[in-house]
């Protein structure tokens, strides 16, 4: 057996024992310490942290995510709990205050968020709005003294992004962007191989995130989402080409496809295309849609292959590389998302997804819209 199959053997093994264990995540070959993983043991862990010492989270913004995905995932996490929630809905807070204990004070709507500010029992907000709604909202929870995690895409123009982070340092709070996949196994070894150039030079990536998306939904409409497919699903294309890579890319082309049903895409666009150029000339090819389905990470480096189809789910992520399988056992994405900013808050480390990654991302969903319009080649400066 040669040396690239033992190691291959060993992923797999280390990867099933370091899944086994709450809150450890795997970074392609290596089992890492220090912030690469929020625990050593699960003994340690619930010994560490019991119910008293977990920080508390208000989830603003009670929608489909929160509900499927986030607060089931709060029942998991070792770090932090669902403590208040946030809603214009009074029908929702009543089921939510029965399936999660919520108390009547920790019980908030848009009118009088603010005086969550005067709530020990949370100690972060999540940002869980629709995207207009994020710089609003953040701003306001770190007015209130609370650290915060916003929601992708982190707002809807550079500008919003750049009042969030100068609020939560105004504040002395963090903040964080709900970039899950950088918590993800497969994701994660992705981002190894790019950083490290395991495979040899990158020479090309491809990016597709694509899923139909329903008629009325608020995703379509232009002033609450800032856009289509491209805020929403681009934005995983983005991040993918980015770390899959290592780098950022230092320009944007893009071309908004044609409209197959002008009546559901009257507001944002239906498809687009976009071409991200790395630095050395290696190029990302991105296409993301809200008329078809479509899930894939790919990646051509000098010596071989390697891609994740699905790439970017909440589950049922597969890898496979041009010699091998990618093989992880399952994490639950959120509650390590969540548990690792908990961590960060607590010890006064920077997390890993800042805004400053969000403002980032913005800045190319916004040339990519730019490039589409113009027709032009548009630079990025993301210094």
């Amino acid at each position: 057996m040669d040396f690239y199959h033992q190691r291959r053997r060993f992923l797999r093994q280390a990867g099933q024992v370091a899944m086994a264990v709450p809150g450890l995540s795997m970074l392609g070959y290596e089992v890492l310490a220090g912030n690469d993983v929020l625990a050593s043991s699960a003994g340690q862990e619930n010994a560490a942290f019991n119910q008293d010492k977990k920080l508390g989270v208000a989830l603003v913004g009670l929608g489909k995510y929160s509900e499927e995905q986030l607060a089931p995932a709060l029942l998991e996490t070792q770090r932090c709990k669902l403590t208040a929630i946030v809603t214009g809905t009074p029908e929702k807070a009543g089921k939510w205050k029965e399936k999660y204990k919520i108390p009547d004070k920790n019980v908030y709507n848009y009118q009088n968020f603010d005086k969550i500010k005067d709530n020990p029992d949370v100690d972060i907000v999540y940002v869980v709005l629709p995207n207009s709604m994020h710089a609003e909202y953040t701003i306001r929870a770190a007015k209130a003294g609370k650290h915060v995690i916003c929601e992708k895409p982190m707002a809807t123009s550079v500008k919003d992004c750049e009042a969030m982070i100068k609020a939560c340092k105004d504040a002395g709070k963090m903040l964080s962007i709900g970039y899950r996949l950088h918590f993800e196994p497969h994701n994660l070894t992705i981002a190894k191989f790019g950083k490290e150039q395991v495979h040899g030079k990158i020479k090309k990536v491809l990016a597709i995130d694509s899923q139909e998306m329903e008629k009325g939904a608020w995703r379509l409409d232009r002033e609450r989402a800032g856009g289509g497919p491209v805020m929403d699903l681009g934005v995983y294309c983005v991040q993918g080409s980015i770390y899959a890579m290592g780098q950022n890319p230092v320009s944007v082309m893009a071309k908004e496809g044609a409209k197959t049903d002008v009546e559901r895409f009257g507001e944002v666009e239906q498809t687009m295309d976009f071409q991200l150029e790395f630095p050395g000339g290696a190029m990302a090819n991105c296409h993301t849609s809200y008329a078809e389905s479509g899930n894939l990470l790919r990646v051509e480096a000098e010596k071989g292959w390697y891609e994740l189809e699905p790439a970017y789910g909440y589950d049922g992520i597969k890898g496979k590389t041009s010699l091998d399988k990618l093989e992880f056992a399952a994490v639950n994405q959120q509650a390590l998302q969540m548990d690792d900013f908990a961590d960060c808050v607590r010890n006064k480390k920077p997390t890993r997804v800042p805004g400053e990654m969000g403002l980032r991302d913005v800045k190319i969903l916004m040339a990519i819209y730019e490039a589409a319009r113009t027709g032009k080649k548009i630079p990025l400066n993301l210094a």
